[in-house]
């Protein structure tokens, strides 16, 4: 929509170029005539033809061309054959009536063209215009009007001459944009969502009022400015402007996320689309954003995520210290009811010894439920020894190296912080168990500078762990970005320095405990 406004423009600086031309010629064409100079031996012959060659072609440019003494009768004016073609009436019809065209302007438009023309004859200065006339089959007509008053060689007031162009087309379809524009303005408005519209530097050219809610800033006192102008937090302004810049490069991100502090301080989680729209040349013209405040349902989600994980802890826990001691203890008298069989010598030792047996088995699957469940004990040196154990059974059941380094310390009290590093890099193994055929993982968890939790290979990759294009992503990488973002930090899979694939959690220092 905003780009046909150039456009429209343009159209009236061809029609004011077009009149000029026109009215440059029929001032060149009177002043030669012998009223000019008041002399006529030296134009007696050749003024005529000129007049005459000059009034052969305005009556065929598709405007109307008029002109009017003003020191002398009606019938000495001029109006070009193309007024009964665009108003019905004929030249004779339209000239005997010196008031007529003031009557066939539009009401509206009556005032308003009667000081333009006042200012015309106070001042001198041309009058272009655009106004509606009335034509005889009540047709509204726009034209768009330049004219112009010529003086003699004494100052006096000599003639008028103008030309007026047929614009009602372009008029008509000014207003069909401008009602395209308005609906459209109300869809941006009405919205929940929020609509940025950018241009190439960054600067607001659109701010919709689900963006004013939800920043606290007013359409007017931002529009023109840059857009991380408005965060208030810097890491917020930088981190959007770095997308900005992408966009601005084509390299245009289907989605991302982005936190907006507002004016009144309350921070709030935007996730937005992009799109961007290209000039005739290819050249960037305008980035739309569309945003949603996620703030709540993240909120909702991180509630719901830390419900489930209490709960997973707490049967977890219930099944060690409950059902796991339960078993202990039944165990513990099966074997001894085994052992007093035994000394009797009698035949059931055998059936109490398979009781013994399968109690004992109980007690292993229960303890390993439980350590699914509770894979991360609440203490802070929890996630170390869970990621040390990881590596355990990884070698012990695959028969493939892993290691676990760690240098200083990393103390980790929350419980739920821990629980998602601990998948997140059990998910990273797993996928390069199943798709990477490696011969070495490594998981490395450090506290140092910005914390990190990474998981290498050397393997060959695959589409499930190191996909050609974020579209084929599998379950397994969303549930480690989702667990990722839970904790407040970003995830990132690569190709490994030396082949295979790098997968690498960066989360908060806030996180850490130090001792």
């Amino acid at each position: 929509m905003m780009r046909f406004e150039p456009a429209l423009s343009a159209l009236d600086s061809l029609h004011a170029e077009q009149a000029e031309k026109i009215l440059l010629g029929l001032a060149q064409v009177f002043a030669n005539s012998p009223d000019a100079s008041g002399d006529a031996s030296v134009h007696d012959v050749e003024a005529p033809n000129l007049e005459a060659q000059y009034r052969t072609l305005i009556e065929q440019i598709p405007a109307v061309v008029f002109m009017v003494y003003l020191d002398r009768g009606v019938g000495e004016a001029y109006v070009n054959p193309q007024i009964e073609t665009m108003l019905g009436f004929s030249r004779e019809e339209w000239l005997e009536d010196p008031v007529r065209w003031y009557e066939r302007i539009h009401p509206d438009d009556k005032l308003r063209w009667s000081e333009e023309a006042a200012e015309m004859f106070l001042s001198g200065q041309p009058l272009r215009s655009v106004y509606r006339v009335i034509a005889r089959d009540g047709r509204v007509v726009s034209f768009h009007c330049n004219a112009r008053m010529v003086r003699r060689a004494d100052g006096r007031p000599w003639f008028i001459h103008g030309v007026g162009f047929d614009i009602t087309d372009l008029k008509r379809a000014e207003e069909e944009l401008q009602n395209e524009r308005n609906f459209a303005s109300a869809v941006v408005d009405t919205v929940a969502a929020l609509v940025l519209v950018l241009d190439p530097g960054g600067r607001i050219v659109r701010f919709n009022r689900a963006c004013e809610q939800t920043t606290g800033y007013d359409s007017r006192e931002v529009t023109g400015r840059q857009v991380w102008e408005l965060f208030a937090a810097p890491e917020d302004a930088v981190r959007f402007r770095e997308v900005f810049e992408e966009l601005r490069g084509g390299r245009l991100p289907a989605a991302f996320e982005s936190a907006w502090t507002s004016r009144q301080g309350a921070r709030q989680s935007i996730a937005w689309s992009s799109t961007a729209l290209h000039g005739p040349r290819g050249a960037l013209e305008y980035v739309i954003l569309t945003g949603i405040d996620v703030t709540e349902s993240k909120r909702l989600e991180r509630t719901i995520l830390e419900i489930s994980g209490r709960e997973q802890r707490r049967i977890g826990q219930d099944l060690h210290d409950g059902l796991g001691q339960h078993l202990t203890g039944v165990a513990f008298l099966s074997k001894v009811l085994e052992q007093k069989l035994r000394e009797k010598d009698l035949p059931e030792a055998l059936e109490a010894a398979k009781i013994v047996a399968l109690v004992n088995q109980a007690i292993n699957r229960t303890r390993e439920l439980s350590r699914g469940l509770l894979p991360v004990l609440s203490d802070a040196r929890g996630l170390m020894n869970a990621l040390e154990r990881l590596a355990l059974e990884v070698e012990d059941l695959f028969q493939v190296s892993c290691r676990f380094e760690c240098g200083p310390p990393v103390l980790i009290r929350d419980g739920t912080t821990a629980t998602h590093l601990y998948h997140i890099a059990q998910e990273a193994v797993n996928n390069s168990l199943k798709h990477g055929r490696p011969r070495h993982i490594s998981i490395r968890l450090s506290g140092g500078g910005e914390p990190f939790l990474r998981v290498d290979d050397d393997g060959v990759g695959g589409r499930g762990l190191w996909p050609a294009s974020p579209g084929a992503q599998g379950m397994g990488q969303l549930i480690m970005s989702y667990r990722a973002k839970m904790i407040g930090g970003d995830l990132e899979i690569r190709a490994g320095k030396d082949g295979g694939t790098s997968v690498c959690c960066a989360f908060p220092a806030s996180n850490l405990e130090f001792e």
